[in-house]
C-alpha cells in the first residue's frame, strides 16, 4: 500500500513541476522583445577600426573621433603582435561617430 501512494505522490509532484515550468515558459513567451543596449552604445558615439597588413586587427570606442583612433591603433598593435602579425602596419581603415 504505501509502495503505491509513494508513486502517486511522485507522480504528482512531477506533473505539478512540469505544470509550472510550461506555465512560466508561456509567461515569459508573450512578452515583447525589450531593446538590448551594448555598454559600448551607451557611452561612447565614435568608432574607429585599425587593420595591420597581417594579423588581427582593433575596434575602438572613444568620446571623439581623435580618441577612438587612437585607442583602436593601440588595440591593433596589441592583437597584431599577439596573432603573430604585423604591428608596425597598422593603419586606421574606419572612423566615424554616430548622431
Amino acid at each position: 500500500m504505501t509502495g503505491k501512494t509513494a508513486r502517486q505522490c511522485s507522480s504528482w509532484a512531477l506533473h505539478s513541476l512540469l505544470a509550472i515550468n510550461l506555465v512560466m515558459m508561456a509567461g515569459c513567451s508573450g512578452k515583447n522583445s525589450t531593446v538590448r543596449y551594448s555598454a559600448s552604445s551607451i557611452g561612447s558615439s565614435c568608432y574607429a577600426k585599425a587593420l595591420p597588413t597581417s594579423g588581427e586587427g582593433g575596434l575602438a570606442w572613444g568620446d571623439t573621433l581623435d580618441m577612438a583612433r587612437q585607442k583602436s591603433m593601440n588595440n591593433c598593435i596589441r592583437y597584431a603582435g599577439r596573432s603573430g602579425g604585423t604591428p608596425d602596419t597598422c593603419q586606421v581603415v574606419l572612423a566615424e561617430c554616430r548622431n
